[in-house]
């Protein structure tokens, strides 16, 4: 198990699922971003290289080569030749007029997306809060694989 730099929070663990239709690729962006933005993962803390990320969870390093590029073409990671990659700093630039427009558009996506799969509003609603109290990987979806990376014991 790789253990990044972090020596705040506990490990943080990519959960793969082969039978969500979601490209494994745009999975692991998900997770960087949402570990972002629940605090499991913040600014300094080094991922796992490319080769060891995609040998832990059975996968084409090509497939972690892309998610990384974008997440750092996103300013999300930054990369240090020889050092690794790490999480980059916060992204503030926006006002919070558009924060809270690209939120609207987030959350109204993630609406439709439940409700084309039978899930009310209510329901989202209840896993967000708990979510909330237990942290992110509360589910019971069947999952390829599942790695930890931060640090802790």
């Amino acid at each position: 198990m790789i253990k990044a730099l972090d020596k705040d929070k506990r490990p943080f663990r990519f959960h793969l699922d082969s039978q969500s239709g979601v490209p494994i690729y745009r999975q692991i962006i998900d997770q960087v971003t949402g570990g972002i933005a629940s605090g499991a993962l913040h600014e300094g803390v080094q991922l796992p290289t490319v080769r060891q990320l995609a040998v832990d969870l059975s996968i084409n390093p090509n497939t972690v080569i892309r998610a990384y590029s974008e997440l750092e073409i996103r300013g999300v990671l930054n990369t240090e030749q020889g050092t690794g990659t790490f999480i980059g700093p916060p992204n503030v630039a926006r006002d919070e007029t558009e924060r809270q427009r690209l939120l609207s558009r987030f959350v109204d996506e993630f609406i439709a997306r439940a409700g084309a799969n039978g899930f009310t509003v209510g329901e989202l609603i209840d896993r967000l809060q708990a979510m909330r109290r237990e942290g992110p990987r509360g589910e019971t979806a069947k999952k390829k694989e599942t790695k930890r990376y931060g640090s802790g014991s």
